[in-house]
């Protein structure tokens, strides 16, 4: 499972550098929960590193000051 947040954070208005991360991870077929605080996505352990980079360079590229990413693997071990 990914977790991750994206700043600046506005409470209710995600911003450009939010939105086009989720939604280049959805763009790959990978289901994002959106929340108030972070968003999470679950992705096979092939996936990790680039579903992350992605993250990250959306974020950025769109007016991000700071991601925060956090990686748990969860269920069966692969």
């Amino acid at each position: 499972m990914l977790e991750f947040t994206i700043e600046p954070f506005t409470e209710g208005n995600p911003g450009p550098h939010v939105r086009a991360a989720v939604a280049a991870v959805e763009a790959l077929g990978v289901s994002v929960e959106f929340g108030p605080f972070g968003s999470s996505c679950t992705v096979s352990q092939a996936q990790v590193a680039r579903v992350s980079g992605i993250i990250v360079a959306e974020a950025f590229s769109h007016g991000a000051t700071h991601v925060s990413l956090h990686a748990e693997r969860v269920g069966e071990r692969s």
